[in-house]
């Protein structure tokens, strides 16, 4: 089979396979109601949405790795991370209870203070259990509860219907296999150019395609209000 006509269920032994190196990191057990089974299956179902957006000239592993990190973090977001005690973002956290400017996370602190009357009961019934076992992910998890990673889908799909099949392979680098421009440039078969007065390579194609790129995505976020 020609790996450029590669469908979903082709593959889906490889993604299993990389669904399943996740599962012994995967901690939280404080709901009931989601497994790691359920968030394979949650997973699946979002690579087969953005499955056209998947360069076949490549290999498929990278390509897994970023969504499914991407959608492990936002459900971390959606279902712990706004609700988690602020002192997990805190530059004075020392650890487990210990604060550097309280001696101990407390109701001293405003922003524990307000966690405790806004969110602490939220937080009590949505995780049972502690959350330091992914506290990495955790601080880095905005409560805004923006999903940034949907609103990329968005702009993928709408955007690739305006741009020619060239345009769009060089926009998949950039912002969605993120490759350098020097990257880019080499499969493109680009020159260089260089700046002299800056003292740096430049290459104009790239450029005008990032400014045309950068327009479409403005119109996109206006247009399903997205901001």
């Amino acid at each position: 089979m020609n790996t450029s006509d590669a469908k979903f269920e082709d593959k889906i032994d490889i993604i299993n396979n990389e669904l399943r190196k996740r599962r012994g990191k995967w901690q939280l057990k404080a709901r009931a109601d989601l497994d790691f089974e359920d968030v394979e299956q949650i997973i699946r179902f979002h690579i087969y949405k953005k499955w056209a957006l998947w360069d076949q000239t490549k290999i498929i592993e990278p390509w897994l790795n970023r969504i499914i990190t991407r959608q492990i973090s936002n459900l971390l977001r959606n279902l712990y991370g706004g609700f988690s005690r602020p002192c997990l973002k805190c530059a004075a956290n020392q650890g487990g209870e210990l604060c550097a400017i309280y001696k101990t996370q407390c109701a001293e602190c405003p922003l524990y203070a307000k966690w405790i009357k806004g969110k602490k009961q939220a937080h009590d019934v949505k995780v049972p259990l502690p959350l330091e076992t992914h506290t990495q992910e955790v601080e880095s998890i905005s409560s805004d509860f923006i999903d940034y990673e949907g609103a990329a889908d968005v702009i993928h799909t709408r955007i690739k219907v305006k741009l020619t099949k060239v345009q769009f392979r060089v926009y998949q680098m950039l912002y969605i296999d993120n490759l350098s421009e020097d990257e880019i440039a080499r499969q493109m078969g680009y020159k260089k150019n260089e700046d002299l007065k800056r003292k740096v390579i430049r290459y104009k194609q790239i450029e005008n395609y990032k400014k045309k790129f950068v327009d479409l995505a403005r119109k996109i976020i206006q247009e399903e209000d997205l901001a």
